[in-house]
C-alpha cells in the first residue's frame, strides 16, 4: 500500500491489515444489526473497494459469519481475541472495514447516519451530520 495507507488490527495483533483512500463512504449505521454486532449505539463502518484493502498479517486467523436472511450484513472476528475485523462483500468487490479497528486516522470524516430510524431509544444525536430514514438509497 502507499504512504496514505491506514493500518487496523484486532486487539491481540494477531490480525492486521490497511486501507487506501478514497473510500466509497465512511457512516455510521444505527441499524439493529449493527448495533448488536458492535454493542453500541452504531457502527463506523469504512467501505473500501478490494484493491483498497489488503491483508498484512493473520488472515488465517479471520471467522466470517453470515446471516443467512441477511443480504448486506455478515461480519468478521478474530479466532484468537474475538475483535471485529473487516468483511469482503458477498460479490467480492468490496470489504467493510469496522472504523473502530484503525490504529490510526483515517484520513476522512463521517459523512452521514444512515437507518436512523432504527436507532436505539436511548441514544442522544450529538452531530450534524445528515441523517436518512433508512439507507442513503
Amino acid at each position: 500500500m502507499t504512504q496514505s495507507s491506514c493500518s487496523g488490527s484486532c486487539l491481540c495483533q494477531a490480525v492486521g491489515y490497511e486501507i487506501r483512500p478514497p473510500y466509497v463512504f465512511f457512516q455510521y449505521c444505527h441499524c439493529s444489526r449493527c448495533r448488536k454486532n458492535s454493542g453500541s449505539a452504531h457502527a463506523a463502518n469504512i467501505l473500501v473497494s478490494e484493491g483498497q484493502f489488503a491483508w498484512t498479517r493473520g488472515e488465517a486467523e479471520v471467522r466470517r459469519y453470515e446471516l443467512p436472511d441477511a443480504r448486506y450484513f455478515c461480519t468478521a472476528f478474530c479466532s484468537v481475541c474475538g475483535s471485529s475485523l473487516p468483511w469482503r462483500t458477498r460479490n467480492g468487490r468490496f470489504f467493510l472495514v469496522p472504523a473502530g479497528t484503525l490504529d490510526g486516522d483515517p484520513g476522512a470524516p463521517v459523512e452521514r447516519n444512515i437507518f436512523w430510524d432504527s436507532r436505539a431509544c436511548w441514544y442522544e444525536r450529538v452531530d450534524d451530520l445528515p441523517f436518512f430514514a433508512e439507507g442513503p438509497g
